[in-house]
């Protein structure tokens, strides 16, 4: 008989998660096609644009969770499953219109074509992750800062997972690897979406077992982590690569040990759950159970939008230009490799620890969770002039302060959503809020990254430019915004810590 509980909806939803992170993975392919497609760097930033537009304009998606996949949902032919075929289904074929492009299988498209390429396969990716993500707060309402960091970790983490799959299975340059994207995600989404589902719940381990899903997720972490500085320091034979890659494998089947044990001593039910928001009632006029309109009405809204603006923006500019400034910086093509596989661990880093601790401390300390938003942004503005330093290493240095920091906005905007504004409506607001991501990312990556770029080739005469001077200016400014996000995140969090206090007391059993 098949598990049907919520730890198996909660690993197929991991496993699912391991495979659909292809869009972090950019600066691995972005050489092929910016020399297949003939690009300038502005251009190759505009085509990473909308990847990012793509990515973070999932108000679609939210909307058909809500329509097909929530509990209320009065459509009886339906479920996240069906957010998750419509997802990967368009990862398929933006991946393989691209693939086709760099190898000539179609004539070489104008620019806006591939930008429409991008768009479509990264627009397919919030699918996977809002019927991963909601699912697992619908399940887990009283730790949906913890599961939101379990989820969100494995999408920044499954970029290592791809590209140590690739590099062992296949290893034959970053053309094949986007045909790789384009079949693997969509495979593995039809085999593990069935089991992806709303319980009740009701279970008193919850938090046992959910503090041992995280500590699978950072065994994993560690795991990959040491593989990627190995291969860094020694060239492994393939029988070793298989090895490991073996090890990685059985690494990842490990959690359906948690999904099969609770089956045990506890019944399960399919949800037909009061969809009530966490926060309901705890006082009349806090925002929460808000949809999309009432909540962008809100203070809160636009605070939450404006730091997401200055934290994912400056961040997805970052990675998207990663290789390229290790490029200027005189690093070769092995270590930038490095650099954006180390990327996916730093990522998942602050996706899984951002959620963890602000749960830790908002239960046992009564911190509002917005504060830790206000630290990490703050600890970007310290990345970014690191890495404009154009010290020695600094690239290393600067981009582990990025990556965390950046990650943990991930899990710590979707949460804080969820508790001010209620489930009801979650996967359509948070999703609104990170189309803050691309709005950044442009103006950064285009209008600042590539131009200031561009213009400093020219004086050389070059079509490349190398040294310091290349992207200083660039992390400068990024350095200024993430600090200005700073400043809104405080005021975010002085509005908030009252309710985060009543928060508290209430699952507390004392309000």
């Amino acid at each position: 008989m098949a598990v049907k509980n919520k730890w198996m909806s909660t690993v197929a939803s991991i496993w699912i998660q391991c495979t659909s992170g292809s869009l972090y993975t950019f600066s691995f392919y972005s050489s092929s096609l910016k020399s297949s497609q003939r690009y300038d760097q502005s251009t190759l930033d505009t085509v990473s644009v909308f990847k990012d537009i793509g990515a973070n304009f999932g108000v679609l998606s939210g909307l058909t969770y809500t329509a097909v996949a929530h509990p209320s949902s009065s459509i009886a032919f339906g479920g996240p499953w069906v957010v998750l075929l419509i997802g990967s289904v368009q990862c398929f074929v933006g991946y393989f219109l691209m693939w086709g492009s760099v190898v000539g299988l179609i004539n070489r498209p104008p620019v806006i074509v591939m930008c429409l390429f991008m768009l479509l396969t990264a627009h397919g990716v919030t699918f996977l992750n809002t019927g991963n993500v909601v699912t697992g707060v619908i399940n887990f309402t009283n730790h949906s800062g913890t599961i939101v960091g379990i989820m969100k970790g494995f999408l920044g983490l499954s970029g290592a997972i791809l590209l140590q799959i690739y590099q062992t299975v296949f290893n034959a340059g970053p053309t094949h690897y986007i045909l790789m994207l384009s079949l693997l995600p969509f495979i593995n989404t039809l085999l593990f979406m069935s089991s992806v589902r709303p319980y009740e719940t009701n279970e008193v381990d919850e938090k046992k077992n959910l503090n041992g899903l995280s500590l699978f997720s950072i065994i994993v972490a560690a795991y990959l982590f040491s593989i990627i500085i190995i291969k860094q320091a020694v060239t492994l034979s393939l029988p070793a690569n298989m090895v490991i890659f073996f090890l990685l494998v059985i690494l990842l089947a490990s959690p359906i040990y948690i999904a099969v044990k609770p089956r045990s001593t506890h019944n399960f039910e399919e949800a037909d759950t009061d969809t009530t928001p966490l926060l309901n009632n705890v006082s009349s006029n806090q925002e929460h159970d808000k949809n999309l309109l009432q909540a962008i009405c809100t203070v809160n809204f636009w605070c939450l939008f404006v730091t997401t603006l200055a934290g994912m923006g400056t961040g997805l500019a970052t990675v998207n230009n990663l290789a390229q400034v290790g490029e200027s910086l005189g690093y070769t093509s092995f270590e930038t490799s490095t650099l954006v596989s180390l990327w996916s661990i730093w990522n998942f880093v602050g996706r899984f620890g951002g959620g963890y601790v602000s749960d830790y401390f908002l239960n046992n300390k009564k911190w509002a969770r917005p504060v830790f938003i206000a630290i990490t942004l703050a600890l970007m503005s310290v990345g970014h002039c690191v890495i404009g330093s154009g010290l020695p290493g600094a690239l290393y240095v600067g981009s582990v302060l990025v990556g965390v920091c950046y990650g943990s906005q991930w899990s710590l905007m979707p949460t804080i959503a969820s508790e001010v504004f209620g489930v009801l409506h979650f996967g359509t607001i948070f999703n609104t809020i990170t189309i803050a991501g691309p709005i950044g990312s442009y103006v950064i990556s285009v209008r600042v990254i590539g131009y200031i770029y561009d213009r400093e080739a020219a004086r050389g005469g070059t079509e490349y430019c190398s040294g310091t001077h290349c992207f200083r200016l660039s992390f400068v400014i990024m350095a200024f915004s993430t600090f200005l996000g700073f400043m809104v995140a405080m005021g975010l969090f002085f509005r908030t810590r009252r309710f985060y206090e009543q928060v508290v007391l209430r699952r507390d059993g004392r309000l």
